[in-house]
């Protein structure tokens, strides 16, 4: 019954030999997340207005923020009295067993830094990769974050994207469109080109240069396939498809232009309507 009091006041005075040290070290932790969250906050200002691309930016920042996070918690460690080298021989073993865990996780991390690095695409283009479409809204550690047409979140993971065919439709600057219809033998394809050209070349979202084109495709057995072929910047690729598909029908038909249906044996003037 005697060991009880002794225990207690030993209890009290390790409270009061390490609260000091602990709420230090609580100080330490608080203050030192604000100040990271300001210094990565103007770093990334001074980048921005160096004009560093968006991508590499937000790689090496979150880098940082993390590798400075790390520092702030060994010093907390140090303050409480946790010997640091005994701590990092822990933390290496654990980091050995949860990296032997997480073997893709990491895979995707350096695929990461592949990605900064070589730029097959960075944020704003607009990509194809793993049977996904879309623009690239954000590059991160492990991940790369897609916007479909749809306004679609695809995350697709960075060793995915490495490993898959990149089809980067931004990097030239303009993307070819095609519009197929077909036309009779009978019909005048001069007279379908000269119409069909006018209408390309007033298109306000329609590049000059390339300039746009229409030519015969293909002969099969009972009609000419037309293709229609004109370039856009990448973020008007729709828009010029469904301007020129919709386009199509009411041009010819305002000029009473035959066209052949697309079993290839009726054909049929195509109305205003």
């Amino acid at each position: 019954m005697e060991t009880m009091p002794n225990r207690l006041t030993e209890y009290l005075d390790m409270f009061i030999q390490f609260s000091p040290k602990i709420l230090l070290a609580i100080v330490v932790l608080f203050v030192g997340f604000r100040l990271i969250q300001m210094i990565v906050k103007r770093l990334d200002r001074s980048l921005a207005k160096g004009e560093m691309d968006g991508s590499v930016r937000g790689f090496l920042l979150s880098m940082l923020s993390i590798l400075l996070k790390v520092l702030l918690f060994f010093s907390a460690a140090e303050i409480v009295g946790i010997k640091t080298a005994s701590f990092l021989a822990i933390l290496a073993a654990a980091g050995f067993a949860i990296g032997m865990a997480l073997q893709g996780s990491l895979g995707n991390f350096a695929a990461g830094v592949m990605i900064i690095f070589f730029k097959p695409y960075k944020i704003g283009d607009i990509i194809e990769v793993a049977d996904s479409k879309g623009k690239v809204s954000d590059i991160q550690i492990f991940n790369t974050i897609l916007v479909t047409p749809k306004n679609e979140t695809v995350i697709i993971p960075n060793g995915v994207a490495i490993a898959e065919k990149i089809i980067n439709h931004s990097a030239v600057g303009n993307e070819r469109v095609d519009v197929f219809f077909h036309i009779p033998y009978s019909q005048d394809f001069n007279q379908v080109n000269d119409i069909l050209m006018e209408f390309l070349n007033d298109h306000k979202h329609i590049l000059g240069d390339p300039a746009p084109e229409v030519a015969i495709e293909e002969y099969d057995s009972h009609n000419i396939k037309v293709g229609v072929f004109s370039f856009a910047k990448p973020d008007d690729y729709w828009l010029v498809f469904y301007d020129v598909s919709n386009a199509i029908k009411p041009i010819l038909g305002r000029h009473g232009i035959k066209v052949a249906y697309s079993e290839g044996v009726e054909l049929g003037t195509i109305s205003d309507a």
